[in-house]
């Protein structure tokens, strides 16, 4: 079973194949250290009470569009992509769509006369 897991991947599109870079243990432990930082900061604002509540908010915010991005930048590969950018192209309709719907629901839930 192990073989047949191993030859399966050997040179039919297995993640051994790309010629691509994949990034260094180095990128990983800064990609790592920054999402713990761009974590722990939100949680001692919120818990410590650092700032009134729209700071509060504002900062959660900014946070969690750094966290995405590290998350893009040092563990998705997405600055490494070659070629067609097929996955910043699927990343940028796929944020559209997120923002539509939620936009979306939240015009729907304004407008609506039953509340």
């Amino acid at each position: 079973m192990a073989q047949n897991n191993a030859i399966g991947h050997g040179g039919h599109g297995g993640h051994g194949d790309h010629a691509g870079h994949h990034g260094s243990l180095t990128e990983y432990v800064i990609g790592f250290l920054l999402s713990i930082i761009l974590t722990v900061i939100p949680i001692l604002a919120v818990v410590d009470d650092w700032m009134g509540r729209t700071a509060t908010i504002i900062l959660l915010l900014a946070t969690a569009a750094l966290q995405f991005g590290v998350q893009l930048l040092f563990f998705m590969h997405l600055r490494e992509e070659q070629g067609p950018r097929y996955n910043l192209v699927t990343l940028i309709l796929g944020l559209i769509v997120v923002v539509v719907v939620v936009y979306g629901s939240i015009w729907i839930m304004d407008h609506n006369k039953m509340y």
